[in-house]
């Protein structure tokens, strides 16, 4: 019971951020010139690019800014076959993509970090989930309306550090510790420290349609989701001398190499919101502080 009043809350605070923060730009996700396509942005170092089906989905990190594109190519492009494709009928919300924000609970789902953890805490309206679900098999049980639905997909978790700290893993127990920037680089001015985890996700939901025609009805599915991870590192944005720079560090940081939890979605036709909490802590046990990672946000369905 908990755990779902847990997710509604975070839902109904993740709507309120939306309205307020721009960091991320998505109002090009569903833009497109007269002739029905979006082109992509220039590529820069930060550019990831997804392409699937008939959708290219490219996510742009410029310093501390986040804009996220979305192109639709043409009938005669060559696309990418998905690894699965649905049959007529019911079809799930799965395949798509979703954006939305990211933070811990400890084991008694407080937001509040204990003594001795505070360099967790994290700035949660500038803390990123984005998902990007390419693979997708739904299971009719019921008139179309009713069925099981899995797939694939790329999770990616930005956790921008609340105070002018880092991680690392300490020389001699090896646990994840503090790595204090104001006394380490006195002459740093920090603008953005933060830590991101990309994971391959699987999900075995439930779905429930009120019409046959998902783009015309209410949509509601849960169930479990998994991860394994792909990759880990933190990054530091910083001022010296009046000359911006950025420390990159790709290491491991303890974090688990697999992940279990929950998940659920709620909308109308192709747009929903979600949730997903997670019952792995993103450290090893006894390897890092012991927090539980919890995301919520909107999703696009690419049915």
């Amino acid at each position: 019971m908990k755990k779902t009043v847990l997710i509604l809350l975070s839902l109904i605070i993740t709507l309120s951020v939306f309205g307020q923060n721009e960091e991320a730009n998505t109002d090009e996700m569903k833009r497109a010139h007269p002739a029905g396509e979006k082109e992509l942005q220039n590529q820069k170092d930060d550019t990831t690019n997804i392409r699937f089906k008939k959708k290219t989905v490219q996510i742009v990190e410029d310093d501390d800014e986040t804009q996220i594109f979305v192109k639709k190519h043409k009938k005669n492009d060559d696309d990418w076959d998905w690894i699965w494709d649905d049959s007529e009928g019911f079809k799930g919300s799965w395949s798509g993509f979703s954006m939305g924000l990211s933070n811990f609970v400890d084991k008694d789902f407080s937001l509040s970090r204990v003594t001795g953890d505070e360099f967790m805490d994290l700035n949660t309206g500038k803390s990123w989930n984005m998902n990007v679900n390419f693979a997708q098999y739904s299971i009719n049980f019921i008139g179309n309306k009713f069925g099981l639905v899995t797939g694939l997909g790329l999770e990616w978790n930005y956790y921008r550090f609340d105070n002018d700290n880092s991680v690392q893993q300490d020389p001699l127990s090896g646990e994840i510790v503090i790595r204090d920037l104001a006394i380490e680089k006195p002459g740093w001015d920090i603008l953005e420290s933060k830590l991101s985890t990309t994971y391959a996700t699987l999900p075995i939901l439930l779905e429930l349609h009120s019409s046959s025609s998902q783009s015309n009805g209410v949509v509601f599915a849960a169930g479990a989701i998994g991860g394994a991870k792909l990759g880990s590192n933190t990054k530091i944005v910083y001022k010296e001398n009046d000359n911006k720079n950025k420390a990159r560090i790709r290491e491991d940081y303890n974090i688990s190499p697999f992940r279990y939890g929950v998940h659920a979605r709620l909308g109308v036709g192709d747009w929903l919101i979600y949730g997903t909490y997670y019952f792995t802590s993103i450290f090893e046990k006894d390897k890092g502080p012991e927090l539980y990672p919890i995301s919520v946000g909107f999703a696009l369905s690419f049915e």
